[in-house]
């Protein structure tokens, strides 16, 4: 089952939306993770921060779950 994230924005970096589903605590924790596990976005993987994430797309994080960016 995939969640949907609601951004009011043309786009969000991956770091802001890993912050925004609430399952790290900071920022910091955020970029220790991408850096040593990564996620998968449309099926790829990414590791930087800063990757542009329009509605649509899906972010799948281990352990956790599937999530489509939405508008």
């Amino acid at each position: 089952m995939h969640e949907e994230i609601k951004i009011n924005t043309e786009y969000i970096t991956l770091g802001q939306f890993i912050k925004l589903i609430n399952i790290l605590e900071s920022g910091g924790m955020v970029k220790a993770f991408l850096a040593d596990v990564g996620v998968l976005v449309n099926g790829e993987l990414e590791h930087r921060r800063g990757r542009k994430l329009y509605p649509k797309d899906v972010v799948e994080i281990e352990d956790v779950g599937t999530f489509i960016v939405g508008s």
